[in-house]
């Protein structure tokens, strides 16, 4: 079994995975690929403002497997950019709008973000249309699993009956999980891995997309379309840690032609 230790932001050592050219794509021009942030009140300097950001190991993790990272902040005008993407990932954050699964607010759902919502689910939609290969992390999973007419448990102790998703504040707990042998996701990663965890709600309907892996608890931990080229979600944090290979299946998939 591979044990992904974690990493923290700061972390920079490349693993120098290496990407595909694509049909369409200058010879040695890395994949594009980009990478949903959050705005929230932040301090630097002499500042305190509404601000886009995202931790800078997802960037890393995307760099060292050979891509180019690009940050999209909310925009649900359009999903234009998707043009000039060659990837996606949807990254991790605050708690989706229950109302957008059909549910009322759990007193526990908690720093909901409208502008963010509107904003991925329309570059979701136009990163599918055009099968661009898309990795969902955390909420980006969750997230997948809301667009495919799905629905979320919005607090996991109500479920599991323990904290040991997220078992303190700014803290991964670690756990086992498990992959459907021919899935997409046990082809990169295997059937096993200890995994890390920051999260507390849970897909409890995955809709139109299929479950490729479970945690100890059962609890679903991997969502994929296998009709698409690369349409993956996990529930962990990879980009939390040493291991590479996620990343790297997604710039390969991001480089090959189509």
């Amino acid at each position: 079994m591979w044990t992904a230790s974690l990493r923290w932001p700061g972390f920079a050592q490349a693993t120098g995975g290496q990407a595909r050219k694509n049909g369409g794509m200058a010879a040695n021009r890395r994949p594009i690929i980009g990478i949903t942030c959050y705005v929230e009140q932040a301090v630097w300097g002499p500042w305190d403002a509404p601000t886009a950001l995202l931790l800078n190991t997802y960037v890393e993790a995307v760099t060292a497997s050979g891509a180019r990272a690009v940050i999209l902040p909310p925009d649900p005008a359009d999903g234009d950019v998707v043009a000039v993407l060659d990837g996606l990932i949807l990254a991790g954050g605050a708690d989706i709008d229950p109302a957008r699964y059909g549910a009322a607010q759990h007193p526990e759902t908690a720093g909901i973000r409208p502008s963010r919502d509107a904003g991925e689910l329309v570059l979701l939609a136009a990163a599918r249309e055009r099968d661009l290969p898309i990795l969902g992390i955390c909420r980006g999973m969750q997230l997948m699993a809301v667009a495919a007419g799905g629905a979320l448990h919005q607090h996991a102790p109500d479920v599991v009956g323990t904290e040991d998703h997220r078992p303190e504040v700014g803290a991964y707990g670690t756990h086992d999980a498990r992959f459907a042998p021919d899935s997409r996701v046990a082809g990169i990663l295997g059937e096993n891995l200890k995994v890390n965890s920051y999260h507390h709600q849970l897909v409890a309907d995955p809709g139109s997309l299929t479950v490729t892996g479970w945690a100890s608890d059962d609890t679903i931990e991997a969502l994929e379309d296998p009709s698409h080229r690369f349409y993956l979600g996990v529930q962990w944090h990879p980009e939390a840690t040493d291991d590479p290979r996620l990343f790297e299946a997604l710039t390969a998939a991001s480089g090959d032609s189509t």
